[in-house]
């Protein structure tokens, strides 16, 4: 299932039986909401990698935010947890939808520290809310930020959330430096973190590496290697591709001409804007739209 509202992505990945993948990115001012039947044998995780959501349960009597940052773990045998999502604006959350006898075939050695799986606790409700580990956050953006042909996406993106899974409920006496040495700095991560959103709302006059590196607060060689460690991209790359996505989305509202849509990610001339989508998507930008309207 794949699904675009005005600026809004929400995309189902049927991985294997009883295991799915869950991508929502809300780029307009609107809340967006999404509403989903899922039975008691499944495991949610629910990751937000920015923004506010919030899921209702009982007819909105109970809810729970999802913040910028966290993750949610939620599993209930004794009754049905229906996902009834609200998605604020300038929100990425990817969510998992694991049976519970697939999340056992993958950790059953493990049982003894993941308190869900022990047998006293196999029929009582599970609720976690945690930060998100910078080195899963890494595999979150290696997945929205993949480039990889349709035709073995899936597989990635199979590949990826067995990475996270792995990393999410590694032990906590295991060395996270080991992974990612910079990563251990929650600091050096803020900071990272602001970088991506200057550029984000700075992308038709971008600062260069220097003046965003002086503006966050970190040397340009602690820069360039954190925003590669964390997002899976150079900055200018990441930049690029966000730019590019942004500019289709913009087309797709048939608000804007090309000319327009160019100058508002950055492009002077159309010509350099034309390339530069030419080069992302394979097609120019007016194709895009008659493709789009077909």
């Amino acid at each position: 299932m794949f699904k675009n509202v005005g600026e809004s992505t929400i995309e189902e990945i049927n991985l294997e039986n009883g295991f799915y993948v869950l991508y929502f990115q809300n780029e307009s001012t609107e809340k967006q909401t999404f509403e989903r039947d899922i039975n008691s044998t499944f495991i949610q995780m629910h990751f937000c990698l920015r923004g506010n959501s919030k899921f209702l349960f009982n007819n909105s009597s109970y809810s729970f935010d999802v913040l910028d940052n966290r993750c949610i773990l939620l599993y209930n045998p004794q009754r049905t947890l229906p996902i009834n999502l609200e998605i604020y604006p300038k929100t990425t959350l990817i969510s998992l939808l694991i049976s519970i006898e697939k999340f056992h075939s993958l950790f059953s050695k493990e049982s003894g520290y993941i308190t869900f799986l022990s047998n006293e606790n196999s029929n009582k409700k599970y609720y976690d809310d945690a930060e998100i580990k910078p080195t899963v956050a890494i595999v979150l953006q290696q997945i929205i930020n993949s480039n990889i042909n349709s035709s073995i996406r899936d597989l990635y993106v199979k590949g990826k959330i067995y990475e996270l899974l792995s990393l999410h409920f590694q032990k906590d006496e295991a060395s996270m430096g080991e992974y990612c040495p910079f990563l251990v700095d929650e600091q050096n991560v803020l900071k990272i973190r602001k970088a991506k959103e200057i550029i984000i709302s700075r992308m038709a006059e971008p600062p260069s590496l220097q003046e965003l590196a002086d503006e966050i607060g970190l040397n340009l060689k602690k820069l360039k290697e954190g925003f590669k460690q964390i997002y899976g991209d150079t900055v200018y790359s990441f930049l690029f591709d966000y730019k590019m996505e942004h500019a289709r989305k913009l087309l797709e509202t048939n608000q804007y001409n090309v000319n327009e849509v160019g100058l508002q990610v950055g492009y002077s001339t159309a010509s350099h804007f034309i390339a530069a989508f030419r080069k992302k998507f394979g097609t120019t930008p007016k194709k895009y739209i008659m493709s789009f309207q077909s």
